[in-house]
């Protein structure tokens, strides 16, 4: 049995993407697979989301999105620079592209934050438990500063860093997704200290590029949770977590002594099947993939399954903490 109690947050991202995405993504919750959801306010099926979640008592915190499909504030949707000439988010590369050229205005990026916000609230009645951002938009520069703000102002404590302990040794990653991931990363490391200004909390580890899609199974998330723990244990939060400038950890999460929390960024669900799904342009190429449902599979494995209990894994939601 590991040395630490580890409470680990899974995190299915992408609820409300579409009827099928939502139907995986509440199996798996009441598999034990999955622990707490992200809804994506702007998706096809978030309402139907947002009633589920209520159904099923899951934990739900909001899936900002400013780079796949169209904005939730009607004053965006006719002319902004958050759209592309077709009128939708510029997309995953493309909000990269357009914010490294300086085309984006930083106004109407926390105007359509904190409209996603009041669509969540209306949706479901409450403010979400967390917050972080699509294709990790949250931690690019410039934006990381007003995401933090919208934050703080709404009360919401709880966020993502997306850094992960291991990504470079991790050979099965392709060339072009590696580069992505390491930009992630960058960006990352270089946003840990505005979110610590603006008093936001995260869990002391991360874990989700690595274990994506084809590349999850149970031995790579299991390897994945050792590796981190193991890693800190030895070198302590190495900066990515709550620490202050002297690596003292911020007492943020209320654990006892020994107890590590964690974060899985998974992705579950059944294909979606084109016309629904999708966030105002139809489902995307990895919505339509068997991907989605082998993360399914992979996470309600008995063999992951029993692997939590073996080591001492409590899974939870960031409401827990």
């Amino acid at each position: 049995m590991h040395p630490a109690k580890v409470k680990l947050i899974v995190t299915g991202d992408d609820f409300g993407y579409c009827p099928r995405r939502n139907r995986g993504i509440v199996d798996c919750f009441l598999a034990g697979a999955v622990s707490n959801v992200s809804l994506l306010v702007n998706g096809q099926a978030a309402s139907d989301a947002a009633l589920l979640a209520r159904r099923h008592d899951i934990p739900i915190g909001l899936h900002a999105n400013l780079s796949e499909g169209s904005p939730v504030c009607e004053a965006l949707q006719r002319k902004s620079s958050l759209l592309n000439e077709d009128g939708f988010f510029h997309g995953k590369m493309g909000i990269r592209k357009a914010l490294a050229e300086g085309r984006l205005e930083m106004s109407e990026i926390k105007q359509e934050l904190c409209a996603q916000v009041n669509l969540f609230r209306q949706l479901t009645g409450r403010l979400p438990d967390h917050m972080d951002g699509h294709q990790h938009i949250h931690v690019l520069p410039e934006i990381r500063y007003v995401f933090a703000k919208v934050l703080e102002e709404h009360g919401i404590r709880y966020t993502r860093v997306p850094i992960e302990q291991g990504l470079h040794g991790c050979r099965w990653i392709p060339e072009a997704l590696m580069d992505f991931y390491l930009g992630v990363e960058k960006d990352s490391l270089s946003t840990v200290e505005v979110f610590r200004r603006h008093g936001l909390r995260w869990p002391d580890l991360y874990i989700g590029l690595t274990t994506m899609g084809k590349n999850m199974s149970v031995s790579h998330i299991q390897c994945a949770i050792d590796a981190s723990i193991a890693a800190r244990s030895a070198n302590g939060p190495a900066g990515i977590s709550n620490t202050d400038p002297h690596g003292n950890l911020y007492p943020s999460h209320n654990q006892p002594n020994g107890t590590v929390a964690i974060e899985l960024m998974v992705h579950p669900g059944y294909p979606s099947v084109p016309p629904e799904g999708g966030c105002g342009e139809g489902p995307d190429d990895f919505s339509q993939s068997w991907e989605r449902q082998h993360e399914l599979q992979t996470l309600t494995d008995p063999q992951l399954l029993s692997y939590y209990k073996e080591r001492n894994v409590q899974l939870c939601a960031f409401k827990d903490l």
